[in-house]
């Protein structure tokens, strides 16, 4: 247990830290809905923020009920992780590894919420007009944890 403790705050210490320290990056130094064009054509950094769930899930409701509902969810999907997370054999490494860094992104956009009541997204991925909504740190960790997480269903490797 003691092992699984430290390799969850490893992995959620060094993700939760560069999405926060990117973030922080971004506010200080991208005025809102600018954009550096990193590679043109298909890649840009562009600050926005985000006031709903993944694609703006969301965002034009009630910004009390909102936070309010955003935040329970998110302590609710934090504890359900953790709870995911500790009952993983070891023979899963992959599989826990895959929830530690779902555990982290939702902390590392919690904490945005707690903070500022909006999650700040700047990584834009687009080809011509077609634009993937902006996303952060936090949300590349849950989206590889989800992935690692549905190929083990797939491949029927999943604990018993």
């Amino acid at each position: 247990m003691k092992s699984k403790t430290i390799k969850l705050l490893l992995i959620a210490g060094v993700i939760v830290l560069l999405d926060q320290f990117t973030k922080m990056l971004v506010l200080r130094y991208l005025p809102l809905y600018h954009s550096v064009a990193v590679i043109p054509g298909f890649f840009d950094l562009t600050h926005v923020q985000n006031p709903g769930g993944a694609f703006g899930f969301l965002s034009g409701s009630d910004p009390r009920l909102r936070s309010v509902g955003f935040l329970f969810f998110s302590l609710l999907a934090v504890g359900l992780i953790l709870w995911f997370y500790f009952k993983t054999p070891a023979t899963h490494p992959y599989l826990a590894g895959a929830f530690a860094m779902i555990f982290s992104g939702a902390v590392g956009n919690l904490i945005d919420r707690v903070r500022f009541g909006k999650v700040t997204d700047f990584l834009d991925f687009y080809v011509r007009n077609l634009h993937w909504p902006a996303f952060n740190i936090a949300d590349s960790a849950i989206t590889i944890g989800i992935g690692i997480f549905l190929l083990h269903l797939l491949l029927k490797k999943m604990p018993e």
